[in-house]
């Protein structure tokens, strides 16, 4: 029998650890109900600190790249889930607003980025030669996937016992994840004396002597003087709004007010959890194989036409339409990110690719940050997330025109 490659292992234990970093960033939206009840905090409070999280992750993904080239794969998703860890453990402590936005704010934020941005394309980049597509996109929705895919247990430990039963059970993950790395995970293919997947030849890595911030901005300079860069940030940015921000944040919120039980809400997302790692996988497969700006355009049209169809479904009151929704929006939850680290790595190369789709990744959550903070606020306002998700719809349209106006690219041949 054929011996398994190793980088299907190394894929294994990422996958694990992203959908670990995954859960534990987007339990925010269990929490919402609990902690406006226990402490008194107004939901703009609340939503403020997460919104936090959201935009620290993004920007902080292309200097994560950066210390990764400098420090290790490893050392850095040692250092980044022990953070994690550490803001759960201070979670049972916290009294003020101020706490709030330190642990889940800015520790989670930081702690999470590495996972949920530039680790899935350096992981394919290093260990993949050949369907290094399809990695990106088991990665990815690994990262959508570990944000709902437990959602229902969480809601369930805190409508039974307390929101303190759901953190030690995301504490006890993050623990267990910070063993696993330490035993299987390594930096290149070379450190098993094996090359990587599709290629016959070892091959050694190229260290980084440079200063991680220099590099990190430098990458950011040369991007913003392409077109491509500002096309697919744009678009990207309108796909955080549209997702983790919005209904990441507040689909559970937004269900409730119509009189849906917390853990049935948080059921629905974790079964968009579910369809999304068919689609993003999918994705990541036919990003192989057909133009990057074409999958693009039809993801976009189709997450917005399911937008503007929310409101509607919970206003008929049926689970059956909502369920519609659920599959057909969690089929097209992150599958817009493949096909552009796709783009990516057809516009700025192998090398850089990581470091510009951090960027991108930055604009991506300041779209996030946006739609969580605003969500609270537009509910605040009219008592509805209506407006909130209607224009996140129109929105998605506006992304589809972006894409489509990035300039096609030769194919780089796989190395």
């Amino acid at each position: 029998m054929k011996k398994w490659h190793y980088s299907w292992i190394i894929l294994a234990v990422t996958f694990i650890s992203i959908i670990v970093a995954g859960i534990i960033r987007s339990s925010a939206g269990v929490f919402i109900n609990p902690f406006e009840q226990e402490f008194g905090w107004s939901r703009p409070s609340i939503s403020l600190a997460f919104a936090v999280s959201l935009f620290l992750y993004g920007f902080s993904g292309p200097f994560m790249a950066a210390f990764v080239e400098k420090y290790g794969l490893k050392r850095m998703m040692l250092g980044s889930m022990t953070l994690l860890s550490l803001a759960l453990a201070s979670t049972f402590i916290m009294q003020k607003e101020w706490q709030l936005i330190l642990i889940w704010g800015i520790m989670m934020g930081i702690g999470s980025s590495l996972f949920l941005t530039v680790l899935s394309t350096q992981v394919a980049n290093r260990w993949f030669v050949k369907r290094r597509g399809l990695a990106v996109g088991i990665l990815t929705a690994a990262t959508a996937t570990g944000q709902l895919i437990l959602l229902p247990v969480l809601a369930a430990l805190v409508d039974r016992y307390s929101w303190q039963a759901a953190i030690a059970l995301i504490f006890v993950l993050s623990i267990l994840m910070i063993v696993i790395i330490s035993i299987f995970m390594y930096n290149y293919p070379i450190e098993r004396q094996i090359a990587p997947y599709g290629n016959d030849d070892l091959v050694e890595p190229v260290r980084s002597t440079g200063n991680p911030f220099v590099m990190a901005v430098a990458s950011l300079i040369e991007g913003l003087k392409a077109k491509e860069f500002w096309l697919l940030a744009g678009s990207f940015f309108i796909c955080g709004l549209s997702t983790s921000g919005l209904i990441g944040t507040h689909f559970i919120s937004y269900c409730i007010s119509f009189g849906i039980p917390v853990v049935t809400a948080a059921a629905m997302l974790s079964f968009m959890g579910i369809f999304d790692l068919i689609g993003t996988t999918l994705s990541g497969w036919l990003s192989d194989r057909f133009d990057n700006r074409w999958l693009l355009f039809w993801y976009y049209s189709l997450r917005g036409l399911s937008l503007l169809a929310l409101p509607f479904a919970l206003d008929t009151g049926s689970y059956a339409w909502l369920m519609i929704f659920a599959i057909f929006y969690g089929l097209d939850w992150i599958a817009t990110v493949p096909p552009t680290i796709g783009l990516t790595r057809q516009r700025f190369g192998i090398e850089k690719s990581a470091m510009m789709y951090g960027w991108m990744v930055a604009f991506h959550q300041v779209g996030a940050a946006v739609a969580a903070y605003y969500g609270g606020v537009f509910y605040s306002a009219f008592g509805s997330y209506k407006m909130a998700f209607l224009l996140a719809g129109g929105f998605c349209f506006l992304a589809s025109l972006f894409v489509i106006l990035i300039k096609k690219q030769p194919q780089l041949k796989e190395a």
